[in-house]
């Protein structure tokens, strides 16, 4: 059901933030920086990789599916459903239709975008002033070539991007996914 990406085969650069200690909730998440998609948004993912290089730009991925332990992890730290998704309604990021990403110049360099990947404050929304013309501007060609490449964007964070009509597919934990991204222990609280 869901396909597994690679800096190789899908011509992007990795960061998963979650694989790491410095997030949100201040320790890894992940056992091992993976990412995975559904078929659909693969295909989305690789239509804007086309435009982004079109332009001399790369990609460089944060974040894909997340399995429900994660959202778990995510919500107990951050129980603020302006930013994460209460895990009971399954997130969006739990289906393998969401991804969180930046563009890159043609150095490999990330463009500035003003605030970090899950800066939780306003200046991190879409449209936000409180950041320069120049992030202005890298916001909205990011947000052009996910667009154009069949994405939605969610309003309060300009790094992430989802399938239109996520809820279609269903929310996984890692099991159920067979992604082994997350440590052994208890499924969900």
């Amino acid at each position: 059901m869901l396909v597994r990406l690679s800096p190789e085969h899908h011509n992007i650069a990795f960061d998963i933030a979650y694989a790491r200690a410095d997030n949100v909730t201040g320790r890894p998440i992940y056992v091992r920086p993976d990412a995975w998609l559904v078929p659909e948004a693969e295909a989305a993912l690789l239509r804007a990789v086309a435009l982004a290089r079109a332009q001399g730009l790369g990609l460089l991925l944060f974040d894909a599916f997340r399995p429900l332990e994660a959202q778990w992890a995510l919500w107990r730290a951050v129980p603020d459903p302006a930013y994460v998704a209460d895990p009971r309604r399954g997130g969006i990021h739990t289906r393998g239709v969401a991804i969180d990403l930046t563009l890159t110049g043609p150095d490999g360099a990330p463009l500035d975008m003003g605030t970090d990947f899950d800066d939780l404050t306003s200046a991190s929304h879409h449209g936000s002033t409180a950041v320069s013309p120049e992030v202005q501007r890298n916001r909205a060609l990011l947000l052009g070539l996910m667009s154009a490449a069949g994405w939605d964007f969610y309003m309060n964070e300009w790094w992430h991007y989802q399938l239109f009509r996520p809820r279609r597919y269903p929310a996984l934990t890692d099991r159920e996914a067979g992604t082994a991204m997350m440590p052994a222990g208890p499924e969900c609280p």
